[in-house]
């Protein structure tokens, strides 16, 4: 089946809606961040005179600039002055390894580099300069682009080892944000935005580029999105009045908030049944948007409503298309891949013609259009709505996440002890997502579990890193000779028997009763038993979600105030215990009696 949405009307330049919106209301917000607070013509200051500094080191349009600066308002106005620049921007998240920004940059060609000043930059070629954002030249007039003209230039994950850069347009984004408008998915009055998703994957595009339509954005950072309480207060603060998230990150945000009238965004992930009831049954004015990078953020939009979790309606403009394996239309109740054409359509792939070509093929329906090939598998239920039904590949999306294991076994057996590596998905009793690496070794010397994430940290970026490596004797088989990956997933770490008894032990006979139930908790949420009390939570596979599940465990047993960074900044399990134990002492008088080890974790 295929559905395609009428065209919307003619698009206006993401820039040329941010300077008019900068001359009708000079004085409203355009900004806030933990660095600074601008307005509109405070913002049109800026990056004027940044782009005018950018111009002096020869960047035009065509160009690209890297952009290697943490989420502040600084981060907007380079981005914003790229574009004045009529060049594209290329993201270099600070927190990524270096070898991996190294590689992204000469990949891309970046003409020239906008940092901190602050965070280490990244190796670069030695021809390309490097500017901060409070760089200042001698202004002109914006260069004169067209809807063909690159945005940006976002790295993903690649299935052959390496990542891809997907290069996507200006007209791509200005269908974007015409299009949810178009669907009555934005608020007619200007809305104050939180931003809250890397500058390095594409759902931060619908973020910040709100402020090319007048709304205002406030930049939320790493330590106060990843905790409930304090996103909840800066919402507050400042009126958010929109707010991007993933299904996983509603699960933590769920209990505090409340009946905030906050409009959610929800994509990056499938929203799972339970959530899209809940949501529904709560009246939380939520969202569902579906759409790959190659489509520019999204194609599909839909209010979370209704007994069934569906991708909605396409964006104005776009197709969607349900084919079989020789691009004809599937029918109602048949499962077919998901095709999406229209405007928000990348150019393609950075220097890999193959690849674009096998993606983005030529259409049947449209004559000189281009279909993107997505991988998904949908189909059209007997109510008419587009269901999600998993990947015609092993692409995986874990919190948001798009993740090639292809690229992750590449990057483990780089790693001179290792001759092969394959990664799988394990699921945990809360629900979670955890990667899982499987390797064997070259002989003599063999690194072990530990010491393959070790180097694993250095090549891929942590939402990339197993929680987990498992040394093997070989890799498990299809009869066809194949690695076998629902065989990899059914095998669970080896139990340590010590585990619990080294807890006790390790602190002493101060509330071993506690110790036990940290430990516990530990154990349940990441979903092992080998924990020890020198282990570190990052590397037995932790991560910011599940940090915050640890935490609220906690606070409800044990009625303590427990904050994520006090495990993020803990050096291990043992620390973690004494913080705990701090907190417990501190807040005796209204803490309930210890109960029993199990955790409980949600």
């Amino acid at each position: 089946m295929t559905s395609t949405a009428p065209a919307p009307a003619a698009h206006v330049d993401p820039l040329a809606g941010f300077l008019s919106a900068a001359e009708a209301a000079p004085d409203r917000i355009a900004v806030r961040g933990t660095d600074r607070t601008l307005t509109f013509a405070a913002l049109a200051r800026r990056t004027e005179a940044l782009a005018g500094a950018l111009r002096a080191h020869g960047v035009g349009r065509g160009d690209r600039v890297g952009v290697h600066l943490p989420r502040t308002s600084d981060l907007l106005v380079a981005l914003l002055a790229v574009w004045r620049t009529g060049a594209a921007y290329v993201p270099l998240d600070p927190a990524y390894p270096a070898e991996r920004l190294a590689f992204m940059a000469e990949d891309a060609g970046i003409a020239l580099l906008l940092t901190s000043g602050r965070d280490a930059v990244p190796p670069l070629p030695a021809h390309v300069p490097s500017l901060t954002p409070d760089a200042t030249g001698p202004a002109a007039p914006d260069a004169q682009v067209t809807a063909a003209d690159a945005a940006y230039v976002i790295y993903t994950s690649g299935s052959t080892g390496t990542p891809k850069g997907v290069e996507a347009t200006r007209g791509g984004v200005a269908s974007l944000l015409a299009g949810l408008t178009g669907l009555g998915m934005y608020r007619a009055e200007p809305a104050v935005v939180g931003w809250s998703a890397s500058v390095s994957f594409d759902a931060s595009v619908q973020q910040w580029a709100r402020v090319c339509r007048g709304d205002g954005v406030v930049v939320i950072d790493e330590a106060t999105r990843t905790d409930p309480a304090r996103l909840v207060a800066l919402l507050d603060e400042h009126g958010v009045t929109d707010l991007d998230l993933t299904p996983s990150h509603w699960e933590l945000l769920r209990e505090v908030f409340g009946d905030r009238r906050v409009r959610l965004f929800m994509g990056g992930e499938p929203v799972p049944a339970r959530v899209w009831d809940e949501i529904g049954a709560r009246g939380v004015d939520a969202l569902n948007l579906y759409g790959p990078t190659e489509c520019t953020v999204d194609s599909t939009a839909t209010p979370v409503a209704g007994s069934t979790p569906h991708l909605g309606a396409p964006l104005p403009g776009v197709g969607v298309h349900l084919l079989d394996e020789g691009l004809r239309p599937v029918a109602a109740g048949v499962t077919g891949e998901l095709y999406v054409e229209g405007p928000g359509l990348a150019h393609g792939y950075v220097r890999r013609p193959g690849l674009t070509a096998e993606r983005f093929v030529a259409s049947p329906f449209t004559p000189g259009a281009r279909l993107y090939r997505t991988g998904d598998l949908a189909q059209y239920g007997t109510d008419g709505t587009l269901r999600f039904g998993g990947r015609a590949d092993r692409q995986l999306k874990l919190r948001g996440f798009r993740v090639e294991p292809g690229e992750i076994e590449a990057a483990l057996t780089t790693h001179p002890g290792i001759a092969t590596a394959a990664v799988a998905v394990r699921h945990t009793e809360h629900g979670d997502q955890q990667l899982a690496g499987y390797v064997t070794t070259t002989g003599a010397g063999a690194p072990d579990g530990a010491a393959v994430l070790a180097h694993a940290r250095t090549v891929l970026p942590a939402h990339m890193v197993p929680a987990v490596v498992h040394v093997l004797d070989s890799l498990p088989l299809t009869p066809n000779g194949k690695v076998d990956h629902e065989a990899l997933a059914a095998l669970r770490p080896a139990a340590t028997e010590a585990g619990s008894a080294a807890v006790s032990a390790e602190t002493g006979s101060a509330e071993p009763g506690l110790a036990e139930q940290v430990a516990e908790v530990w154990r349940t949420v990441l979903d092992r038993d080998d924990i020890r009390p020198e282990d570190d939570f990052l590397s037995l596979g932790g991560h910011s979600l599940a940090a915050l599940r640890v935490t609220h465990v906690l606070r409800r047993r044990l009625g303590i105030e427990l904050q994520l960074r006090h495990l993020l900044d803990a050096r291990d399990l043992a620390e973690f215990t004494e913080t705990v134990r701090r907190a417990t002492r501190a807040d005796a008088p209204r803490r309930p009696a210890l109960v029993g080890s199990g955790a409980g974790a949600r």
